[in-house]
């Protein structure tokens, strides 16, 4: 067997051809034409109206239909089989005959046809035109297949935006529900001086009274993320500022601003109706600074009016010290992880007392957060931070404090 002939035989392998033929001879010659080519399954029929019912069950890969047949011609098989393809299927057929008349042909392309073979038979030719016509089959089928891919694929991406902007839509709409009147409110934890109990200020701690029932900082991290983190931010600020003359006289308010906000015009016109000399703003340092360069230029006109600056969560975030060196803030808030276990923790109390030397070489007051127990107010104390808050001192309240002092220091 030639090289070519082999190859036929792989490309036919496989393949399911049905012939169609009121002369049993041509049925006979063009089968064993087929299996000496390789086809893998060749189906013959004289009579038309059987092979009709045949494919009626199972289609095959290619039909070879007689044009010119007693009982059904082949003009009209041809029709039936389109009928029978699947929408968005393919099945290449051609036409045997000897007609080779422009009528004869029109009409069977106009029926489905795909191509001819002429009789008498060329063995050369029947296998060309076999085999070009089941590669067209092949390639039709590997692009239908893609494209029902491509199909599935988009249709996947489509349901998936459309569950997203629901979804978005409802977080949305559940930080407008968080930002009308009523729903957003406000606690105060007294910021206190450790050596005498006195209290020198007072942070302002969003709450939020609406289902899902949820720490602040998801709430803030939900409106960043549905573009309405600056509403939000600013409403704390705006209802925490209201409150400044119900706080003692002589402390001060801090509130807490991510660096983005701190850049806004909208902050500085609010804080600009308040005392200067009476707020602190507290810069978390879990956000991440793209610029410094803009954050120190946009609140030195604060800093200039007497607002001061403090670094939120001191040993903890993205930037460390080099937040701290960037920013020259006038108050270190040491982070409670810190400040946790401090007096039972040598490598605790080592970096809080290096921060603690930091702080007095810059000239900035530090305050311990999230003091829980005797011994760390007791520790803290010994390393020389005179301001402090935590749950052991004072828990966050209403306004205004209690007369007196909220702590004491040998509490």
């Amino acid at each position: 067997m030639s090289s070519s002939g082999i190859e036929d035989q792989e490309f036919f392998a496989g393949a399911t051809v049905l012939i169609v033929d009121d002369d049993a001879g041509s049925v006979r010659f063009l089968e064993q034409l087929m299996d000496f080519a390789g086809v893998a399954r060749i189906v013959g029929f004289t009579d038309p109206r059987a092979a009709l019912a045949h494919c009626a069950t199972s289609l095959p890969d290619l039909v070879l239909v007689d044009l010119h047949m007693p009982a059904l011609d082949g003009y009209a098989v041809i029709e039936a089989l389109q009928l029978m393809v699947p929408p968005g299927g393919f099945l290449p057929i051609a036409v045997l005959t000897g007609d080779e008349t422009p009528e004869a042909k029109s009409r069977a392309l106009a029926a489905g046809a795909k191509d001819f073979i002429t009789k008498p038979f060329d063995t050369a030719e029947v296998v060309l035109r076999l085999r070009n016509l089941l590669e067209t089959r092949r390639l039709y089928t590997k692009l239908e297949r893609h494209n029902s891919e491509l199909q599935r694929a988009l249709q996947a991406q489509t349901d998936r935006e459309r569950r997203e902007a629901t979804e978005w839509k409802r977080r949305h709409d559940r930080i407008e529900e968080a930002l009308a009147p009523g729903a957003l409110t406000l606690a105060f934890q007294p910021i206190i001086d450790i050596t005498d109990g006195a209290t020198v200020g007072a942070e302002a701690l969003a709450r939020f009274n609406i289902e899902p029932i949820r720490p602040p900082d998801h709430w803030f991290a939900e409106a960043s993320e549905v573009g309405l983190a600056a509403e939000m931010e600013t409403a704390a600020v705006s209802a925490a500022l209201a409150e400044l003359d119900r706080l003692p006289p002589n402390t001060f308010l801090a509130i807490n601003v991510s660096p983005a906000i701190a850049e806004t015009v909208g902050l500085h016109n609010l804080l600009a109706r308040y005392p200067a000399d009476r707020v602190v703003l507290e810069l978390t340092e879990h956000n991440r600074v793209d610029d410094y360069d803009d954050l120190v230029a946009a609140i030195k006109p604060l800093r200039l009016r007497g607002i001061r600056i403090a670094v939120d969560d001191a040993g903890a975030g993205y930037a460390g010290l080099h937040h701290i060196l960037k920013l020259r803030p006038a108050i270190l808030k040491l982070d409670m992880a810190l400040t946790r276990d401090i007096d039972v923790d040598p490598v605790r109390r080592a970096l809080a007392t290096a921060l603690v030397t930091f702080a007095h070489e810059i000239e900035a007051a530090i305050v311990a957060e999230g003091i829980e127990t005797s011994g760390e107010l007791a520790t803290l104390r010994q390393i020389g931070i005179s301001w402090g808050q935590g749950y052991y001192l004072a828990r966050p309240g209403d306004l205004p404090f209690p007369p007196g002092p909220l702590a004491s220091a040998d509490r």
